[in-house]
């Protein structure tokens, strides 16, 4: 029987925990993975057409899932129906999901603050700068640390938790989605393993957490 500490499996805790320490204590791991996209003078696959995709999709997906949805309220509010359950607590469910983990701890507290050096910044990638391992304050004047791009597709994981029908699918497809853009940030230089893996544990942790005080009992 999993035991499960503010909606989350213990296990899960467990990982982002054992994770935060190995990216920590063999901060190599993110030089090694970065290395897989460098060709020894430039990210090759920086530029393409399906890295500029997934870098430039993030924030409309967002903003037309938002819009949805507000829309459903206002029209449910206007009309005194119930189309697909949105009432006030979804949209404030919603706004607590996307400005909480990807708004204020990923981008207004790490991502503006870390000072991390991203790959394409760095020595070992032709860079100026000097790497530093994940979770460790630094002075480089970077924004690496952690990744707000993975960040916000991953709150698309609390658009998919509000779905009454084939909810799996749309779970499984929005973490998909935040892997690719994941791939994506990698690729091109912008961050590196543990930049999208932490954003990746923060999203799932706080977005579960939102919806297990919000929205369970509802579903």
């Amino acid at each position: 029987m999993n035991k499960k500490y503010l909606n989350i499996e213990l296990y899960f805790w467990l990982l982002f925990l054992v994770s935060s320490l190995i990216f920590i204590f063999f901060p190599q791991i993110d030089l090694f993975v970065t290395d897989l996209f460098y060709d020894g003078a430039d990210f090759p696959l920086k530029g393409t057409w399906a890295e500029k995709f997934f870098y430039f999709s993030v924030e409309p997906l967002i903003i037309t899932f938002a819009l949805f949805f507000l829309a459903i309220f206002a029209y449910n509010f206007f009309t005194k129906k119930s189309v697909l359950n949105v009432n006030a607590k979804v949209v404030l469910y919603l706004l607590l999901v996307l400005g909480l983990a990807p708004g204020l701890i990923v981008n207004a507290t790490l991502k503006d603050n870390w000072g991390r050096a991203r790959p394409a910044q760095v020595l070992e990638f032709g860079g100026i700068k000097e790497f530093t391992p994940a979770f460790i304050p630094s002075n480089q004047g970077g924004y690496s640390f952690s990744s707000g791009h993975t960040a916000a597709a991953f709150s698309l994981l609390g658009f998919a938790l509000l779905a009454h029908k084939r909810r799996n699918l749309w779970i499984g497809l929005a973490l998909t989605y935040g892997v690719f853009v994941s791939l994506a940030r990698m690729s091109s230089g912008g961050h590196f393993l543990s930049d999208v893996v932490t954003s990746f544990f923060i999203v799932y942790i706080f977005t579960y957490i939102i919806y297990g005080f919000m929205m369970k009992k509802d579903t």
